[in-house]
């Protein structure tokens, strides 16, 4: 199979410093013995240029190598595993542009030390072999880190939903309806809106939306779908079709994930989708106004969610991007929770975390999630009003979480909103610092619920926890594990 142009490029440029290298040679010397500029031959080195073949030769000629031998793939044993790495398809899912990274500067790295960090990478592939790591989730662990690099905040987006607003006569003073992105998918992008067929197709019903490319194209709605749903649906199409971002999701949910880029350009049309419904200027105002009350108030945050006709996750995840810059709220999470009753099974299937990991954080080892995080116990709330019938409420928690044999403490909101099938709830977590203490004016409320608290069960020493669901292995091992080296050291 032919390889890559840029495949080739960098295993001649691996080659030619390899040679220089082994022989000492500096750039300046073979550039005065090739008449190559100093820079041209830097260049090729990185993989960024393929010289003619005239220039192979003379550059052959002045490292004592064959012409042939430079042009060829083969490469020394020495850089075997880089040439390996190369061929594989482990540089193709490693999204490097987006987080500024040159593909020539690592292989720098393993031009100096290939053995060593080819069994570096080696190793990571055998830890997401035992631990089931798909590629999709690579790729999402990838766009967290993306999100988290930027603050989860993108300034040339919002500039497109201005841009959007102002082109297609919105006010940017209230929130688009229905209707009218409705008008403008139709009208301006040809897409024709269908809410009847995803009904009638068994394998269908899980999915929120299906786009159908064609000479019309179609975008099929789930008519499980609540007005807050259908019109992020709507605003998120038109993110796409607005930005023309072309490798993208047909469906969703997901159904199989091609590459970083269509994760990145779904995640794109999602932020389009949240700056133009829930306008930054006006937002920010009233988280402002929010913040300021002197206790705690839901009832603010109720009448957010009601002016935006939007949903707990549309808003808080809207948040995570006007905190860090706007008010400089930096460390802080985001955790979506669903529940299964009939199984009593807790699942974090969305986190962000900016301004590094936090104590609350995905368990890939099936571990039990602290119960008595306010996210878990909102579910209590969730099933009452499921159960009188009360399905349109939204649902308000807030608490202050202090982590046990840890200093930190966090102003945890989580919000939910009944539904026919899984339950779900969504928070944000703000770590309590000098900085929340003057942005926040109700944080000393006695009203909020004050909690001690750990990250798994497993992990807890709190023996006398009434909610604990399961004993705390991990913490018992790692307990006598310390012993057994006290031990140890005491008989040397």
């Amino acid at each position: 199979m032919r390889l890559e142009e840029d495949v080739i490029r960098i295993i001649l440029g691996l080659k030619i410093k390899q040679l220089r290298l082994e022989k000492d040679i500096s750039l300046t010397d073979l550039a005065t013995a090739t008449d190559i500029s100093v820079s041209y031959l830097n260049e090729i080195e990185k993989g960024k240029k393929h010289p003619k073949p005239s220039k192979i030769a003379v550059i052959a000629d002045a490292l004592g190598v064959t012409y042939d031998y430079l042009v060829s793939l083969q490469l020394s044993k020495r850089l075997q595993p880089v040439g390996e790495l190369l061929r594989s398809n482990i540089l193709k899912e490693l999204p490097l542009e987006h987080f500024g990274l040159d593909i020539s500067r690592l292989l720098d790295l393993f031009a100096t030390a290939p053995a060593k960090l080819s069994a570096f990478i080696n190793t990571l592939l055998e830890i997401s072999r035992a631990f089931d790591l798909r590629v999709e989730q690579f790729y999402f662990s990838a766009l967290r880190s993306y999100q988290e690099l930027h603050d989860n905040y993108f300034e040339e987006l919002e500039v497109e939903v201005e841009r959007f607003m102002e082109q297609f006569q919105l006010n940017p003073e209230q929130t688009p309806t229905y209707e009218q992105l409705a008008q403008v998918l139709q009208t301006s992008f040809n897409i024709k809106i269908e809410t009847e067929t995803i009904q009638h197709v068994h394998e269908l019903a899980p999915l929120r939306t299906v786009l159908v490319t064609g000479a019309t194209p179609r975008l099929l709605l789930n008519p499980t779908l609540t007005e807050q749903q259908r019109t992020f649906a709507l605003a998120r199409e038109l993110g796409f079709q607005f930005l023309q971002l072309h490798d993208r999701p047909y469906t969703s949910t997901w159904v199989r994930v091609g590459s970083f880029e269509e994760v990145l350009n779904n995640f794109k049309a999602s932020y389009f989708a949240g700056a133009l419904l829930l306008n930054r200027d006006r937002l920010v105002q009233d988280i402002q106004l929010f913040f300021n009350e002197p206790t705690w108030n839901p009832q603010r945050l109720l009448q957010i969610m009601e002016n935006y006709n939007t949903s707990p996750e549309t808003l808080l995840h809207r948040m995570t991007s006007l905190l860090p810059r706007f008010f400089n709220i930096r460390q802080l999470f985001f955790l979506r929770f669903h529940h299964d009753p009939a199984f009593d099974a807790y699942s974090l299937t969305k986190e962000l975390h900016l301004s590094g990991l936090h104590n609350p954080h995905a368990s890939f080892l099936n571990e039990h999630y602290c119960r008595r995080w306010i996210s878990l116990t909102l579910f209590e709330e969730v099933e009452k009003q499921k159960t009188s019938g009360n399905m349109d409420q939204p649902i308000i928690g807030i608490q202050r979480s202090s982590y046990i044999n840890s200093t930190n403490e966090y102003l945890v909101l989580a919000l939910a909103k009944p539904a026919e099938q899984l339950n779900g709830t969504v928070s944000i977590g703000l770590l309590l610092n000098e900085n929340l203490q003057r942005k926040i004016k109700f944080l000393n409320d006695p009203a909020i619920l004050r909690r001690l608290v750990n990250e798994t069960c497993e992990r807890c020493p709190a023996v006398d926890c009434l909610e604990r669901a399961a004993p705390p292995v991990v913490l018992e091992k790692q307990q006598w594990q310390e012993n057994v080296m006290k031990i140890i050291e005491g008989l040397k």
